[in-house]
């Protein structure tokens, strides 16, 4: 009862301070933190995921919410939210350092197996973080092929570029446009998923509820590969590969 009541009263105190011409979204992050600070991490979370359900580009409205979940104890909740912050953001250490003190609770772990050098070295490349740069590298090798042709044909130099520039200029645009897409395709979707409850079923090709190859435990985060009606394809962080009921992981 005390509990619903300091709810109450902290609701009432900010709509009548806020007043009708507030901004909602602003009302609801500081009540957010308020209840935060007054450990009522259940409710905390509810406001963040107020302002979460309109799609933020903001990293710390995930990392909050992140920190109200582990505080509630609600492992795989926190680990994803971490992650949806860490993907806008990869350089946010704080998201980092918690992501791994959640990750650490899970209740069996799984080895990470390290990527070949070469998957190392392109998902660097196409991160999200990079599409701006990809796309405006692209935009600008774009021009110049445009003005090397232009010079070439119209006879705007007093010499002939060589045919070579403009060909070395497109094949440079189309390894730029190429990191610029899958850069840009990363934003929207990372292709990766954590596991929202324990011992859910890994499952093989032919996808026979009760017999799993293994089960997983809440909170591991999976690659996506494949998909066939209401089944995903996923890898482990271990390299396993198997199908999961798609109700039981959540896209970060």
């Amino acid at each position: 009862m005390k509990r619903l009541i300091l709810i109450c009263t902290i609701l009432l105190t900010f709509i009548a301070g806020q007043g009708f011409a507030a901004n909602p979204a602003e009302t609801v992050w500081t009540m957010g933190n308020k209840l935060y600070q007054a450990k009522m991490y259940d409710s905390a979370a509810a406001c963040f995921e107020m302002i979460v359900a309109g799609k933020p580009n903001n990293p710390v409205v995930y990392y909050n919410l992140g920190n109200s979940y582990y505080r509630a104890n609600k492992v795989a909740l926190a680990i994803l939210n971490y992650q949806r912050a860490l993907h806008l953001n990869p350089d946010m250490k704080e998201a980092k350092d918690n992501l791994i003190l959640a990750q650490a609770r899970i209740s069996a772990h799984i080895a990470q197996v390290e990527d070949i050098f070469f998957v190392k070295w392109w998902t660097a490349i196409t991160k999200n973080t990079n599409a701006n740069m990809w796309t405006v590298l692209s935009f600008v090798v774009f021009i110049l092929i445009i003005l090397s042709i232009g010079t070439r044909y119209l006879h705007l130099l007093s010499f002939k570029l060589p045919l070579q520039i403009p060909l070395i200029l497109g094949i440079f645009w189309c390894v730029l446009f190429t990191f610029a897409y899958f850069a840009t395709q990363n934003m929207k979707d990372t292709g990766m998923a954590v596991v929202m409850y324990n011992d859910t079923p890994l499952m093989g090709a032919e996808m026979k509820p009760g017999k799993q190859q293994s089960l997983l435990p809440e909170g591991v985060t999976v690659k996506i590969i494949g998909n066939k009606g209401s089944y995903l394809e996923i890898q482990t962080p271990d390299g396993r590969k198997g199908w999961v009921d798609q109700s039981a992981i959540t896209k970060i």
